[in-house]
């Protein structure tokens, strides 16, 4: 792939590789700010089990596993997943977080999924993109929102979060409503 796999305003999106595996990575993990909303908090996240997990992604062809890097210099900032992807029935998961503290609330996720989002349907040819959040988690919401998906329902008691049962949120965008919003 090259550098600036897909590329936005401020960000472009890249393969994540074995080297993002840094301390910054580590942090983001394990941080219970940053993995609050992430199933990766339930055990801490060594940097071994992490490469395991981004070598695992470079092997599947039904899985995205893009870094969300900053055009001006190149900081690597979170991750964004396009799958799995299932080619039968022409649709995928997506998910994402934002790593970096310091850039949460500044539009990065959105702009983030409007890419995966423009590749999933021009690019890949899929028909339906779907993304769950926790009912708390209003900026992940707020974001798949601002790129056109729609609340598709919500799951009652669906996920244990800090000591109790908490709704999940299901999302979804088709490419009708996409097109019908105007290529991103």
């Amino acid at each position: 792939m090259s550098k600036h796999y897909l590329c936005g305003n401020r960000i472009y999106l890249r393969e994540v590789r074995e080297t993002d595996v840094n301390d910054d990575y580590y942090m983001w993990l394990n941080d219970p700010e940053v993995n609050r909303y992430l199933e990766t908090r339930y055990s801490v996240q060594s940097k071994e089990m992490i490469k395991k997990y981004v070598l695992d992604k470079q092997s599947n062809p039904n899985e995205l596993f893009f870094a969300i890097c900053l055009i001006d210099n190149d900081r690597h900032i979170g991750n964004i997943k396009l799958g799995p992807i299932n080619w039968i029935h022409r649709k995928a998961d997506v998910s994402l977080f934002v790593g970096a503290k310091d850039l949460w609330g500044q539009g990065y996720a959105s702009e983030a999924i409007s890419l995966v989002s423009s590749h999933a349907f021009n690019t890949l040819g899929l028909y339906k993109l779907k993304a769950g959040a926790y009912a708390d988690n209003v900026g992940s919401i707020k974001a798949f929102k601002k790129c056109g998906f729609r609340k598709e329902g919500d799951l009652k008691d669906d996920v244990f979060c800090e000591g109790g049962k908490m709704d999940s949120v299901v999302l979804g965008l088709n490419i009708h409503a996409y097109k019908n919003e105007g290529d991103r």
